[in-house]
């Protein structure tokens, strides 16, 4: 077995990183590019594989896509299937929001797919909701790939949980194709709001007309619309930078991010920033470089409260930051984060062999840091923000930590261990029986 090992890192952080361009801004523009008549382009590249797979998914159902060096260019407004069957691979976002725009197919039915544990995650308040707009769709295979059938959905109002947003996403990408107004009003619990903002502002840009109200519990999208290419710039992709900045945060550091136009604007996962800054990490922006400069010393964090209703994707590495905190740390809303590429609640519980104290009490996760971590052999579950945010753990951890699925991180960040090492962070891959198998806790504990 092959594992990813990490070393304490014994003098400052120092160094210029480019942030990666953001994976949720290239997941929609390039879907919006596939339903828009004429020619889109999208400024910054990801080899990410979750992009990977959204991109051959959209080519697959008729889109054609060119790679340039500074981004992709998308001839849309082709809805024809190359192919039959389409893999989503490991992408959530890749399949929930192609379920419902693969009923507009004019060759279909269409199969979508993909590994096994993508389809054990849940699909049925989505597919729910497509019946509900009259898209007939049905489990293809022993594998629970679903056959999506040609059809124009109905104009008519859903009520949809609000646990995950990709979900309301996939509906709002359907609805302009009704013939008449899609209403999604969603039910408590209203969770990742961001997100859906996200896709929101992303149909307008792409000429959709979306009304929301007050409480941003509700979208409706008049139907008979039609998309309209779009020229869409380059976003940093936070959630990859808050690993680097929880590096910094951890240890004596000077390091500068740069591609940075407006530090935390228009992505979910921008407000890292403000929470570090509350709990002690200095950080300037600097408008003329497009960067952010971290200056940070031996003092450790102070531990705060934070919501994490509309941010679960930066529960694993505030559970690692929280763990080095002063104080305590209360971390709120935490359950719709096990509905992720793993149950991300009870795989940062890990901590503990690592000499955290973290508690879990119902929604909520309690943790009061410690001074310093001990090095552990950690299961990552295959999940990259686990990994990775296992990765960072292992900076500050005395001893060598060493994580199993070591790759895992190819999924979101593909960049992360040649930006580590870039830092001077002492990182490597191994092979061999680092602990027997039997002393990791079971993938049963953790997914669903």
């Amino acid at each position: 077995m092959a594992y990813l090992t990490i070393e304490p890192v014994e003098r400052e952080v120092r160094g210029q990183i480019a942030v990666p361009v953001s994976k949720y801004h290239l997941h929609r523009s390039l879907i919006m590019g596939w339903l828009a008549a004429g020619n889109t382009q999208i400024e910054g590249r990801s080899d990410a594989r979750h992009v990977e797979y959204t991109l051959r998914a959209i080519r697959a159902m008729g889109a054609r896509v060119v790679r340039r060096a500074d981004g992709y260019e998308v001839e849309g407004g082709r809805y024809h299937a190359r192919n039959v069957w389409v893999s989503a691979g490991s992408s959530g976002s890749t399949l929930q929001f192609l379920l419902g725009l693969a009923s507009q197919v004019n060759n279909g039915p269409v199969i979508l797919g993909g590994q096994h544990a993508l389809m054990r995650r849940p699909i049925g308040p989505l597919l729910g909701a497509l019946e509900h707009l009259g898209i007939r769709t049905a489990y293809a295979d022993a594998q629970n790939s679903v056959m999506v059938f040609p059809g124009r959905p109905r104009g008519r109002q859903i009520d949809l949980s609000g646990m995950l947003s990709q979900w309301t996403s996939g509906i709002l990408l359907l609805a302009p194709f009704a013939d008449g107004p899609v209403t999604v009003h969603l039910t408590e619990p209203v969770r990742e709001r961001t997100y859906i903002d996200l896709t929101v502002r992303m149909l307008r840009q792409f000429g959709i007309e979306v009304a929301d109200d007050p409480e941003a519990t509700r979208w409706t999208v008049p139907g008979g619309q039609r998309y309209l290419p779009s020229v869409v710039e380059r976003q940093a992709d936070w959630s990859s930078a808050a690993f680097l900045l929880a590096l910094a945060a951890l240890n004596p550091s000077r390091l500068t991010l740069t591609g940075v136009r407006e530090p935390g604007a228009e992505h979910p996962e921008g407000r890292i920033l403000q929470i570090l800054q509350a709990m002690g990490l200095n950080w300037k922006f600097d408008e003329a470089t497009e960067s952010v400069h971290v200056v940070h010393g031996q003092e450790r964090l102070e531990g705060t409260e934070i919501d994490l209703t509309d941010i679960p994707d930066l529960l694993p590495i505030l559970c690692v930051i929280a763990s080095l905190a002063r104080g305590k740390t209360v971390l709120r809303h935490v359950q719709h984060a096990r509905l992720k590429e793993s149950d991300r609640v009870q795989a940062m519980l890990q901590l503990r062999r690592m000499g955290a104290v973290i508690e879990e009490h119902e929604d909520d996760l309690v943790i009061h840091g410690k001074s310093a971590l001990q090095a552990a052999t950690i299961n990552t579950y295959n999940d990259h923000r686990v990994l990775m945010a296992y990765a960072i753990a292992g900076t500050a951890a005395m001893g060598t930590t060493c994580l199993n699925y070591p790759w895992a991180y190819r999924i979101s960040y593909p960049e992360f261990l040649d930006h580590l090492a870039a830092l001077d962070v002492s990182v490597a891959m191994s092979h061999g029986r680092t602990q027997r198998a039997e002393d990791l806790p079971s993938k049963e504990s953790v997914l669903l």
